[in-house]
């Protein structure tokens, strides 16, 4: 590594980038500018600016991208149906590359030699944070300290903390490690380490619980334009507006909590708790939508991509040619899902009722169990026939073989 003279650091706020700050400033004995990504975590911004200052950073970086993550990360991933094995929306995932894009972007700026994280080894984060540098400018070195320092235990930290008068959380009601975005929000750690053991009754943020939602369910609706939402009971809304109420309506009656182990990308199982109450909404509608107006195969060629979608995002590749090829074939598919959908919001239950379309393939004089003028029954007996010679010449093959099998199908 060159010699470093400036660091943008990604900074949280929290001790373990409080810590990585002065640490990096000591190690280098470099100048450390931080940059803090707003994507709607709320009251954890208050005063992170002046908190970055006070630990020791020449210059303090609040940048809100809200509107940035929403509009060109979050819904294209929707529009391809991420999910990761199948439950996981990818919250803390597809805010990696934005965070990392921004920290590249003020290191050229600043005329900085390396980027920071704070990212342990033995997660996903490191990964994500280091792909995306490498994609975007490979000539900027990554400072991962977790993976480097001699600290390693909290009690390591906490001593490093009180010697550089670093403020240490006395709380420890809460002791998950959090990560919250617009998005979601994520509990790792704490009693969570144990599959067995339920969630404690603290570990909720922006869902509520079941047991505390409103007896009337709500219905909605949602407009779509080419995959996107774009309006909520006919009312239009930025992207981030857009999911900020979406939350809302979702965390109220208790919908988008999974609770799952899943697999990271270094190679260990992970149990974590996610909240997503308006993604899932979005999910849920938008998935209702395609199947009025996308082509069947079409939307089962798409679907046989999601997972491989869903994985370039989990592993960190938001930047690479082949995510960025089959953006452009998702984005295809969706030309013609516009539309509106109305769903019923009622205890942890998101219930598609009706949509409609200009695009709508439904045909009701063809779907119809009434008689009809446009579809021939009789027709259906040839079609059967036809795709189902495979399996009678596999059977006929297995059961009677030879010569016995040509006589059979005579």
């Amino acid at each position: 590594m060159s010699k470093i003279e400036k660091v943008v650091l990604a900074y949280s706020g929290g001790l373990d980038t409080s810590i990585i700050l002065k640490w990096i400033a000591t190690h280098y004995g470099c100048e450390v500018i931080t940059m803090t990504a707003d994507l709607g975590q709320g009251e954890e911004m208050d005063g992170i600016d002046e908190k970055a200052l006070s630990t020791g950073a020449s210059k303090a970086y609040v940048e809100d991208l809200r509107e940035e993550f929403v509009r060109d990360y979050v819904f294209p991933a929707f529009r391809a149906g991420a999910l990761y094995e199948g439950r996981y929306l990818l919250g803390t995932a597809i805010a990696r590359p934005l965070i990392a894009k921004r920290m590249v972007e003020i290191a050229e700026l600043e005329g900085a030699q390396a980027v920071a994280h704070g990212a342990t080894g033995k997660g996903n984060d490191q990964v994500r944070f280091e792909l995306a540098q490498m994609a975007l400018n490979p000539r900027i070195s990554t400072i991962a300290p977790w993976r480097d320092w001699e600290l390693k235990s909290r009690t390591d930290l906490i001593n490093f903390a009180k010697e550089h008068g670093i403020p240490i959380p006395v709380s420890r009601k809460k002791p998950w490690s959090i990560d919250a975005n617009m998005l979601h929000t994520s509990f790792e750690g704490g009693e969570l380490e144990d599959p067995w053991n339920a969630p404690g009754p603290d570990c909720f943020r922006n869902v509520t619980p079941i047991e505390q939602c409103p007896d009337e369910p709500e219905e909605i609706t949602i407009d779509f334009e080419q995959g996107d939402p774009v309006a909520i009971n006919n009312v239009k809304h930025s992207p981030a507006a857009l999911l900020a109420k979406l939350n809302e309506l979702g965390g109220k009656h208790g919908i988008g909590r999974v609770d799952m182990v899943e697999n990271r990308f270094v190679g260990m199982k992970s149990r974590g708790v996610y909240e997503t109450p308006g993604g899932t909404i979005l999910h849920s509608a938008h998935r209702d939508l395609e199947g009025l107006t996308m082509d069947r195969e079409v939307m089962h060629m798409r679907d046989g991509l999601i997972p491989k979608y869903a994985e370039m995002i989990y592993y960190g590749y938001w930047f690479s040619p082949e995510r960025e090829a089959l953006q452009a074939m998702v984005d295809k598919t969706q030309e013609r899902v516009t539309g509106t959908v109305r769903l019923k919001l009622y205890k942890g239950n998101c219930i598609p009722l009706a949509r409609k379309s200009p695009y709508s393939l439904y045909n009701p004089e063809l779907a119809t169990f009434e008689e009809d003028y446009v579809y021939d029954q009789a027709d259906a007996a040839g079609f059967i026939k036809l795709v189902g010679l495979r399996l009678k010449g596999r059977m006929q093959q297995s059961k009677w073989g030879g010569k016995e099998s040509d006589e059979a199908c005579e």
